[in-house]
């Protein structure tokens, strides 16, 4: 199979470049709402097959887990097929993932579940590799974070209809022993997945070229193990989203256990709005990341995560209520954020990069099985404190990177064009007669070379 003809960012029209953008954007709705029932089922599964919250986790085991495996693949495919290529690879496996959990349902097995969530998770981390880089380098770096976090602000929509739905199908009357309407909304998913597939196949998707970007990444010459902002992000991003998955998983048993006569579809509902709080912090982030440092704000949200964690680990009632709400909001720029710090001007390396660092999504496999551990043994509201850990790595990466940048270019609050900076300094810095001092006449031959061919010329003459 051939490589595929590729653009630049900059040689789309703004026509092209809108409708790619909104195409592209589609996608994180689809796995918003994928994830947004992945924790409403966690707490379903436990009524229905009657497991603990330890084994209840073993869904977002085989969720986030799937990220480790097939991430670092998908990188490698879309560097060899493209980005095109490879959302019609990801969508495919999340519809198959998705259709199987019918025959799960019907025979009610609950290893079905896992295995079609697995399968799920590997569609959905090819998806991710493809849609994040993608949104992050269709444009100038120095918006990189802002386009990503708009873009995945949808992701968050989807998360608040996930829960929704399930509130008013899972949890009420005969289904909440059911698992009928499961079997049904997953159907949905599938052929969710099925028309998002043939929209692209027949739309004309620029693939966006590497060796171009690396005009804005500069030195390219290091291997890719010597990106540390790359290396260290996949690090922080494990930490982060191991961290928000595991607040995630045991909200509604959170929720409902905290003495204030909360149900677990009441809960159900308020984890929707949890989710809604994210997003609307999401998008309250693009407006800030139009004017703030990346890097600044995701060290002042780290520490807000850092905070906000504890208290709802130490709170009782409705004040751990409120924290957790808080918490959502706080955590709504930090993945997206992370990640365009992580792949910020990898040139030729931006694919491999987005593949390491959407890798890091594995995370959400073993914290959650670590925090409900610790509700089984002490209590849900003290399982709480297990996510300070990945919040404080977070913070930790975030924080390296400021005080980088204000070693190499001196500390900035505003969000600024590094590169545009840094080559006009270049520029400065390079005297204007330099070509001239080097050869006075470029254009010209030395006596030398001339010499040279009118030799050469004479061989050829004579032969």
């Amino acid at each position: 199979m051939a490589p595929p003809q590729a653009t630049t960012g900059s040689q789309l029209s703004w026509t092209k470049w809108a409708y790619s953008f909104a195409l592209v954007t589609t996608l994180f709705f689809t796995w918003g709402f994928a994830y947004g029932l992945l924790d409403v089922l966690n707490a379903h599964f436990q009524t229905i097959f009657d497991v603990s919250r330890t084994q209840s986790t073993l869904l977002q085991l085989a969720y986030f887990g799937a990220y480790l495996v097939f991430a670092p693949v998908a990188g490698v495919f879309m560097r060899r097929y493209g980005y095109k290529k490879g959302i019609h690879l990801g969508l495919t496996l999340y519809s198959l993932g998705a259709v199987f959990f019918w025959p799960s349902a019907v025979y009610r097995v609950y290893g079905g579940f896992v295995a079609c969530t697995f399968v799920i998770g590997c569609g959905l981390s090819c998806l991710e590799v493809a849609a994040n880089s993608y949104i992050a380098v269709l444009g100038t770096p120095q918006y990189a974070a802002m386009r990503l976090n708009f873009s995945q602000g949808f992701q968050g929509v989807a998360s608040f209809a996930g829960p929704l739905i399930a509130s008013t199908y899972f949890f009420r009357g005969a289904n909440a022993t059911s698992l009928a309407t499961v079997q049904w909304v997953y159907l949905a998913v599938a052929g969710l997945g099925l028309v998002l597939n043939i929209l692209f196949f027949f739309c004309d998707l620029p693939e966006i070229r590497e060796e171009e970007l690396a005009v804005n990444a500069g030195d390219q010459e290091e291997s890719f193990w010597k990106q540390y902002r790359c290396v260290f992000g996949f690090v922080a991003q494990t930490a982060y989203v191991g961290s928000q998955v595991a607040v995630a998983s045991l909200v509604v048993n959170f929720l409902s256990e905290q003495g204030v006569g909360i149900s677990k579809s009441t809960a159900s509902l308020m984890f929707s709005f949890c989710q809604l709080t994210f997003t609307v912090g999401r998008f309250v982030g693009v407006v800030l990341l139009k004017w703030i440092d990346p890097a600044l704000l995701l060290s002042f949200y780290g520490l807000m995560c850092c905070t906000w964690s504890i208290t709802v680990g130490l709170s009782p009632a409705w004040a751990g209520v409120a924290a957790l709400y808080l918490l959502f909001f706080f955590e709504s720029i930090c993945y997206p954020t992370i990640f365009t710090l992580g792949t910020k001007g990898l040139g030729v390396y931006t694919k491999k990069g987005s593949g390491l660092i959407v890798m890091g999504v594995g995370g959400g496999a073993w914290y959650p099985p670590a925090q409900a551990s610790v509700a089984d043994r002490i209590s849900t509201r003290r399982s709480y404190l297990v996510p300070f850990a990945g919040y404080a790595a977070m913070t930790i990466y975030a924080v390296g990177i400021v005080i980088d940048q204000s070693i190499k270019s001196g500390f900035h609050w505003r969000n600024i064009d590094e590169f545009a900076e840094k080559r006009a300094a270049v520029a400065q810095s390079i005297p204007t007669n330099a070509t001239v001092e080097a050869h006075p006449y470029p254009f010209e031959k030395t006596r030398s070379e001339s010499a040279d061919e009118k030799a050469s010329v004479e061989y050829r003459e004579a032969a």
